[in-house]
């Protein structure tokens, strides 16, 4: 895996006469899982917005592998090895789940060229397939390839939309909040594949959630925003040390996980 990840410089966004985020730097270097946790309203998804083109910031710079994208729309972005997922899981519930990965591979291929969604080369059709099959053994969901989406529980849901973003080939993913409706079990599994992709990949992983335990498990640094301000940022036994973050939004939740 190649490039030097993601790269936030003194960002702010502004709604009107609102700071949602208020000078914010961060570093989501490839090849390590980065966490980004505060309460909600922290600023947290309006970061990620900002990071890959949704909202344009006020002032600051988002870098990619060294290059500013901050003015690039979001495909251009996604084109240069940007990916990222929702709170929301977001499915084509009548299509297979090998349809659903599919379309990250499908994506990427296409780029702005509009006859390519239409039709595909035979390279490309090789490309999505082994794209899909690998996204699909990596998440451990290769027996489910022919279920139609829709007839998902939750926490296999969340697999599928975390292999569609594998199979777009990003280098960087954004997560914001992948593990919201599984159960515990379901999350110390969803971790591990998460460690599998970053030492399988080397891809960097930005990941916004509020499962402590997850966070504290495989995240190598974490960032702390609070009402859009930078907190505090540290290894997971720092942040879980920390006064400032304990009384600012972990308490004493943090006791079971640190």
């Amino acid at each position: 895996m190649t490039g030097q990840g993601l790269a936030v410089d003194q960002l702010t966004v502004r709604f009107g006469g609102a700071v949602a985020v208020d000078c914010f730097s961060l570093e989501a270097p490839t090849g390590r899982i980065t966490g980004l946790i505060g309460p909600n309203g922290a600023g947290k998804t309006t970061t990620f917005n900002a990071c890959t083109g949704i909202l344009a910031p006020s002032t600051g710079a988002v870098r990619l592998d060294g290059k500013d994208v901050t003015r690039l729309a979001p495909a251009a972005r996604a084109r240069r090895g940007l990916g990222r997922t929702f709170q929301q899981v977001e499915l084509f519930d009548t299509l297979t789940v090998a349809e659903n990965v599919a379309i990250g591979r499908e994506g990427a291929l296409a780029a702005a060229n509009p006859l390519r969604h239409v039709i595909a080369r035979r390279s490309d059709r090789a490309a999505v397939a082994a794209a899909t099959a690998e996204a699909l053994e990596l998440c451990g969901i290769a027996e489910l390839a022919s279920r139609r989406a829709g007839s998902l529980p939750t926490g296999h849901r969340r697999l599928v939309e975390l292999a569609r973003a594998l199979a777009g080939d990003f280098h960087v993913l954004l997560l914001d909040e992948p593990s919201a409706g599984l159960d515990e079990g379901e999350s110390d599994a969803f971790a591990v594949i998460l460690r599998r992709v970053v030492d399988e990949r080397g891809t960097g992983i930005l990941l916004v959630e509020h499962d402590m335990a997850l966070v504290m498990d495989v995240c190598a640094h974490i960032y702390v925003l609070d009402f859009g301000k930078p907190l505090f940022s540290g290894t997971p036994r720092e942040v879980g040390s920390s006064h400032i973050v304990r009384d600012a939004y972990l308490g004493a939740e943090i006791d079971d996980v640190a």
